[in-house]
């Protein structure tokens, strides 16, 4: 049975799924209902933005003792009360009617999340090996992706109804947990050692020189998208095209159904090229659309460029985590993945202060360019150091 099939056979995997769809439903669902929240509470639309922040603060705080705690205690002691808390919390969002006690049960609900992501690529590191793992991996970036283009337009339906409706959507967490306790087989890890010997093996372990330039990878790609792609792609398509706003969302949405259609493919491409081959190609494809924003001379250059940056993500992200599933032991691998998560968060949370200093130095144009220089760096120096076999 060919390896991409024998995945898809597992029910373990198809369980894994299901915490790869909780894992990002985070803020995009919520959003469509936020106006008429404002108006229902009495809030502003600077005060509704606080539900996203707070949702994320716990993670900044949390994913990397959880990978520790989930290393000596076992995937499913964190996973299933992670799954639990982060569905009650966020389905108890739908009764509240002051917006104090929303915030307060978001930050419950963030608790919750932020070992959901980190979780999700370390089980998947768990079940499968060599080849097997790298499709799997493929196939788990695009459930995650399908998720990220589903959940806005669910949430979008839902609060067309009442305000509060998208927050009923993590409730399907709590079936989750009860899959992941009695249904998931995964290897435990249960460590007998103490705390500081964790800590010294897991430093050890993360010491290569290959883990720092995965590390530094991903950060960087967190910082370049979200400081520059997603912090002004939709203001130079306006002021540059007239773009209206329902363009401006097809345009961001076909980038994620692209990375779903690559991603899924992974089976195909790992036969002929390995991790590390396709992490820098990854990055050049992202430097080269990057660069190529500000000089596209037309809205169907956009969509081809748009394309380019799915494909690239729809490489980088299996490759990434199928990688550092490799090369993290199994008794250090949810530290290895939490503390992945955690410097990508870095690049996620620099990246809009880094990219607005561009901006106002130098224009909109020049954060692309920028990003795309600071990638070619990284690929000329991944190019050098990294190896390919």
């Amino acid at each position: 049975m060919p390896a991409r099939l024998g995945a898809l056979l597992d029910k373990n995997l198809w369980i894994v799924f299901g915490v790869a769809l909780m894992a990002v439903l985070r803020a995009d669902s919520i959003t469509p209902a936020f106006p008429g929240m404002a108006q229902a509470l009495g809030v502003t639309s600077q005060q509704t933005a606080l539900l996203i922040s707070i949702f994320a603060l716990p993670s900044i705080f949390l994913t990397p003792l959880l990978g520790m705690l989930a290393d000596r205690w076992g995937r499913k002691k964190i996973l299933a009360p992670s799954l639990l808390l982060f569905g009650l919390a966020g389905g108890a969002c739908a009764l509240a009617r002051d917006f104090n006690l929303l915030l307060g049960l978001r930050l419950l609900q963030g608790v919750g999340a932020a070992s959901l992501s980190m979780l999700n690529i370390t089980l998947v590191a768990d079940l499968y090996q060599d080849e097997r793992r790298t499709i799997a991996m493929g196939y788990n970036t695009s459930m995650r992706s399908t998720g990220a283009m589903i959940f806005p337009l669910i949430g979008g339906a839902l609060a067309g109804i009442g305000w509060f409706y998208p927050f009923l959507l993590p409730l399907l967490a709590i079936p989750t947990a009860l899959l992941v306790w009695f249904r998931l087989n995964t290897p435990e890890t249960n460590l007998r050692t103490n705390f500081l010997a964790y800590l010294g093996g897991a430093f050890q372990s993360m010491r290569s020189w290959q883990v720092v330039q995965i590390f530094l990878a991903g950060s960087l790609i967190f910082m370049v998208m979200f400081g520059a792609y997603l912090g002004y792609f939709a203001f130079l398509l306006s002021e540059k095209f007239q773009a209206p706003p329902s363009l401006i969302g097809l345009l961001i949405a076909g980038r994620p159904l692209i990375t779903t259609i690559i991603a899924s493919q992974l089976g195909r491409i790992v036969r002929r090229w390995r991790e590390e081959q396709l992490i820098k190609s990854a990055l050049l494809l992202f430097a080269v659309a990057l660069a190529f924003i500000p000089l596209a001379p037309s809205l169907m250059w956009i969509g081809i460029i748009t394309a380019l940056l799915g494909t690239a993500e729809g490489l980088y992200w299996p490759a990434n985590h199928s990688l550092l599933g490799r090369l993290a032991p199994i008794e250090h691998r949810a530290g290895f993945m939490a503390f992945n998560d955690m410097v990508m968060k870095i690049g996620q949370t620099s990246g809009p202060a880094l990219m607005g200093v561009v901006a106002l130095a130098g224009g909109i144009d020049v954060t692309f360019y920028v990003s795309a220089i600071l990638l070619l760096i990284l690929f000329a120096i991944l190019s050098i150091r990294f190896p390919s076999t």
